[in-house]
């Protein structure tokens, strides 16, 4: 049995244990079971593990979690999406990474999935910081990065607020989607909609910019019809002002569930006065992951980009 497979059934089985006799969540039931090997009231099998396997173990017991309760803000970023956004936050950040730690934002990290993963891709070179408005989710993302060994500081509140956050020098964020209660809140933003209800991604975007330095990037999961929506031309409008965008990384299509769900990467560069904007956008379109053929014309198609930005 592969090491991952090891650490998921014991997990697995100590959260089936817990929802059985304490009638609790099997997402509760994993906090449970790794708020004990962490108490040390468990013997850890996870000890010769990599932090890769351990991360991929917790996620596919939180994805089976997930399903069962499937609660609409319970999503979790794909282990495909989240190595793409890590090649590129590589690709943008390769002399720093040389040298540097670098600093990184997850406005919405959930469990923490897509940050684990890029934070393991990019070998001990980041430090990060996590907002997440859901408990249980900020829980299972705290517990995930103490055994992962990550450092991350993460705090449980709604990120559209004010945020005890210095400017960091990436952003990666898989937005969340839909219209943002909060209208007081949202009045503070230059993306606020007056005729209705503001767009949480859009003020995503918007908070996240806030929190870059000059000249830092931002790496965004979008929708893919952001650009198309009855709101869209304020928020280009504001990026016009602000941002400069680097990349637009059309996803493939069998990736999402449905049309309604697919998603593109979209970079953008915070604007400096002491930078210019690229010569030309990176517009590509991430062929099918298997064909392996496709995807190195791709790599290779965006590293001719980089060479010539």
């Amino acid at each position: 049995m592969e090491k991952f497979e090891q650490i998921f059934s014991f997990i697995n089985e100590k959260a089936e244990k817990y929802e059985k006799n304490k009638g609790i969540s099997f997402l509760d039931g994993i906090l449970q079971a790794l708020e004990d090997v962490l108490d040390e009231k468990e013997t850890w099998i996870g000890k010769e593990a990599t932090k890769e396997e351990i991360r991929k173990a917790i996620q596919i017991a939180i994805l089976k979690g997930m399903r069962k309760t499937s609660q609409p803000n319970h999503q979790m970023t794909p282990d495909t999406l989240g190595l793409l956004v890590g090649y590129f936050v590589e690709q943008f950040f390769e002399n720093e990474l040389k040298n540097n730690l670098i600093t990184m934002l997850d406005p919405a990290v959930g469990t923490g999935n897509l940050l684990f993963t890029v934070m393991n891709l990019l070998n001990d070179k980041v430090s990060a910081t996590g907002i997440e408005v859901d408990e249980l989710l900020i829980r299972l993302a705290a517990d995930t990065a103490e055994l992962l060994e990550q450092p991350v500081l993460l705090y449980h509140q709604d990120a559209l607020q004010k945020m005890l956050v210095d400017p960091v020098d990436a952003v990666i964020c898989d937005l969340p989607v839909g219209y943002y209660p909060n209208e007081e809140v949202a009045l503070d933003y230059e993306l606020c909609a007056h005729e209705e209800m503001s767009y949480a991604h859009h003020l995503f975007i918007e908070q996240s910019i806030n929190y870059t330095k000059d000249g830092g990037y931002l790496f965004f999961l979008i929708p893919a019809n952001l650009f198309e929506s009855n709101q869209a031309k304020a928020l280009q409008k504001y990026l016009k002002k602000h941002a400069w965008i680097q990349a637009v990384i059309q996803l493939p299509e069998n990736l999402f569930a449905s049309k309604a769900h697919e998603k593109s990467i979209l970079i953008l560069q915070k604007q400096s006065k002491e930078l210019r904007a690229p010569r030309e956008v990176l517009l590509a379109k991430v062929p099918a992951m298997s064909n392996k053929e496709a995807m190195s014309m791709f790599f290779e198609k965006v590293q001719m980009w980089k060479e010539n930005k």
